[in-house]
């Protein structure tokens, strides 16, 4: 009997490869997605396939939760809202999405009798860590909403295989990039933002002077560590996903090429951000595959996926992250 897997957030930037894998593997899959950020074009590919079955459904209601989970083998849960603006604004959906949604997943999958859950953990909790690369073990110092509820999210799934015995493993990913990011209209990740610029023929907005580098970690090696960890015996683990090194900001423009103008620096953004992968080396044997100049070449070859997103400039940054300066500039 082929496994059954349960994908929240599957038609989003990083679920749709997950599922892609899955379907690869054998997987008959269930995506769950309220489409609220994710795009049933990321999963047009797989149009016809009688494995893959496709719910628009919010992860707050528990009981349809319960139906749609119901003989399922294993859940990836990576439903979620991100982005550190919106998480200032609005952190009362936030925590809707990313805590009680996430309760809402785990104890659907207990009452389901799932055999394993993979929760998607974030880097972003360590905030500006004290050392590099940064452990599983360093302290955490979430920076802004989103960051807090990724790790209560994170805290909650821990607990639940704690206390009802579901194995669980969190991940927490490193600057995820790759085809089929996020277009949407809220200001966020680099990749979205430059590869939008560079169509429109502007200028990249390049943070400070672009020294500070970022462990970009290319999606389908992503696809594969929740893969692997959903394969292994190990559970109630945290392990970093990461490439392996760190990049710097400049490093990123010299590969995708074209002119640049600076933006203030911001608070609460680390100058560096690195995983020690030396534990899901070790444990799961698993290792990023994808150097970061294939990564962006392969970028390059579908960048037409990012025509429709917004154009950013100074200016409407400037307007965009106001309350990002505002909430979270140190106290003079």
């Amino acid at each position: 009997m082929p496994i059954r897997s349960i994908v929240t957030g599957g038609a989003g930037f990083i679920g749709s490869h997950v599922t892609d894998r899955l379907l690869k593997e054998g997987h008959q899959v269930t995506v769950v997605d309220n489409f609220s950020t994710g795009r049933p074009d990321n999963l047009k590919h797989h149009a016809g396939n009688p494995n893959l079955t496709v719910v628009r459904q919010d992860i707050n209601d528990l009981p349809a939760l319960q139906q749609l989970f119901a003989g399922a083998d294993r859940v990836y849960h990576l439903a979620a809202l991100a982005d550190i603006v919106p998480s200032i604004v609005n952190p009362v959906e936030y925590y809707r999405s990313n805590v009680n949604g996430t309760m809402c997943v785990l104890e659907a999958a207990r009452l389901c009798g799932v055999k394993k859950v993979v929760y998607t953990a974030s880097s972003s909790c360590y905030g500006i860590p004290d050392e590099f690369p940064t452990k599983e073990t360093a302290e955490i110092r979430p920076q802004y909403p989103y960051a807090l509820t990724k790790w209560l999210g994170e805290q909650t799934a821990l607990h639940w295989g704690q206390v009802y015995k579901i194995p669980v493993t969190a991940l927490r990913l490193f600057n995820v990039y790759g085809t089929r990011s996020r277009t949407s209209g809220t200001y966020g990740a680099v990749f979205g933002v430059f590869l939008a610029q560079k169509l429109a023929g502007k200028p990249y907005t390049v943070v400070g002077d672009g020294s500070q580098t970022r462990d970009f970690t290319y999606v389908t090696d992503v696809a594969d560590a929740f893969y692997t960890a959903s394969e292994s015996p190990v559970h109630n683990e945290i392990f970093n996903v990461g490439s392996g090194g760190t990049y710097s900001v400049n490093r990123l423009v010299e590969l995708l090429g074209g002119p640049v103008t600076y933006i203030p620096k911001r608070p609460g953004e680390p100058d560096c951000t690195y995983a020690d992968t030396a534990k899901i080396r070790r444990v799961l044997n698993w290792a990023p595959k994808v150097s970061l100049e294939d990564g962006v070449k392969e970028i390059l070859k579908n960048i037409d996926y990012w025509r429709q997103a917004p154009v950013w400039t100074p200016e409407n940054i400037a307007d965009a992250t106001k309350d990002w300066f505002k909430y979270l500039a140190p106290s003079k």
